[in-house]
């Protein structure tokens, strides 16, 4: 989880395709050290997806990644 919740952040801050080396750099910077294998695996399954429209798209109307 804590590597999906840098990875948002990346991509909420600006950086469309945060890299593992992105994503280990945030988690570093608060004290959390990176899961390389899960980082990996996470980096491959978000690889060419927009993941803000993918939020849109599953919030049920809510309203709540807008």
């Amino acid at each position: 989880m804590k590597h999906l919740a840098a990875y948002l952040l990346l991509t909420i801050g600006g950086k469309a395709s945060p890299s593992a080396e992105d994503v280990t750099a945030v988690l570093e910077s608060v004290g959390i050290e990176a899961d390389k294998e899960r980082l990996e695996t996470l980096i491959k399954e978000l690889e060419g997806k927009d993941i803000q429209q993918e939020e849109s798209d599953e919030d049920m109307g809510f309203g709540l990644f807008d």
